[in-house]
C-alpha cells in the first residue's frame, strides 16, 4: 500500500514543546517496519513550531507571526535531525520537502512536487513533508496558505494517489460529542458520508502547541473521500496502533472514500 501518515505536534512533543523521545523513536521504528513489509510511506509531520518553542526555552507558542516563523526555523532543524538519525538506525533514507500553498495551487509547481515524490518513493526513500512555516503565514486564516497539516496531508495523499491517509492525533477518533467533556460520548467507527450531522461534531482547535482540531480533520476527510481514498483518525499515543490498523483490526474512525463503479 501507499500510505500517508500525518503526526500532530501533540504526538511528537510533550506539553512544553520538548521532544517526546520515546514516542518518536517508536514511531520511526514502526514506520520503518511498515516499509520493510513493502509499503510505501509518506510522513507529514507537524511539530516545527512546537519543537522550536522547546529548543528556545520559550514560555509558550509565540503569538506574533515573526515569532512563529522564527520558532519554526529553529524547530525544523531539530525535527529533521531527529528523523534522519532515527530512520538511519533502521537503514531507511529520508527526504525533507517543505511546501507552500503556491506549490500546490500552481499546476506546474504541483506537477514538479508530484514528480519528485514519485521518484523518491520509487527509490525507496521516506519523504517527510511540512508546510514551510518559516516563510508561510499559515495557521492565522490567510487564504493563500495551506492552513495546517491535516489539510496538507490530504492534499499530499490525493497528489500521490495514496491508498490510505492516517491522521495520528491526541484523540481516538470522531465521537458523538466531545469525550473530554461528555463521559457518555461514543466513538464512531465508520463514516460513509460527511453529512451535516457529522460536520456538526467538529469542535474547536487542538492542543496549545498545535493548530488543528476535529474541524480540520473533517475537512481533510472531505478532500480524500472525494478522491476515493480512505482516511483513519487514530490516537498517536502508541504508534504501534498502526500494526493493528494494517492487520485489519478496528482502529479509530475510518472515513470511506467514494469509489466510482464502472
Amino acid at each position: 500500500m501507499r500510505i500517508v501518515i500525518k503526526v500532530g505536534t501533540s504526538t511528537l512533543a510533550h506539553a512544553g514543546g520538548r521532544l517526546n523521545i520515546r514516542r518518536v523513536e517508536l514511531l520511526c521504528k514502526v514506520l520503518s517496519d511498515l516499509k520493510n513489509a513493502g509499503h510505501q510511506v509518506v510522513l507529514v509531520s507537524s511539530g516545527a513550531i512546537g519543537m522550536g518553542v522547546g529548543k528556545l526555552g520559550l514560555a509558550g507558542r509565540p503569538e506574533d507571526m515573526p515569532g512563529k516563523q522564527a520558532a519554526a526555523a529553529v524547530g525544523q532543524c531539530e525535527l529533521m535531525y531527529t528523523y534522519d538519525k532515527l530512520f538511519s538506525e533502521y537503514s531507511h533514507t529520508v527526504a525533507q520537502i517543505l511546501l507552500t500553498a503556491d506549490d500546490i495551487q500552481d499546476s506546474r509547481r504541483s506537477a514538479h512536487v508530484h514528480d519528485t515524490l514519485q521518484r523518491l518513493l520509487n527509490w525507496g526513500v521516506l519523504p517527510i513533508i511540512n508546510e514551510n512555516d518559516a516563510v508561510a503565514t499559515d495557521e492565522i486564516g490567510i487564504q493563500t496558505t495551506i492552513g495546517e497539516n491535516d489539510t496538507l496531508s490530504a492534499i499530499v495523499a490525493r497528489l500521490v494517489g495514496a491508498d490510505l491517509l492516517v491522521l495520528l492525533s491526541d484523540i481516538d477518533g470522531l465521537y458523538t460529542s466531545d469525550p473530554r467533556k461528555d463521559p457518555d460520548a461514543v466513538l464512531i467507527p465508520v463514516v460513509e458520508e460527511l453529512t451535516p450531522d457529522i460536520m456538526a461534531l467538529a469542535g474547536g482547535a487542538g492542543s496549545g502547541l498545535g493548530s488543528g482540531g476535529m474541524a480540520t480533520k473533517l475537512k481533510a476527510a472531505g478532500i480524500v473521500m472525494d478522491a476515493g481514498i480512505d482516511m483513519v483518525i487514530a490516537n498517536g499515543e502508541d504508534p504501534e496502533i498502526l500494526y493493528d490498523l494494517f492487520e485489519g483490526k478496528a482502529v479509530g474512525t475510518r472515513f470511506s472514500g467514494r469509489r466510482c463503479c464502472v
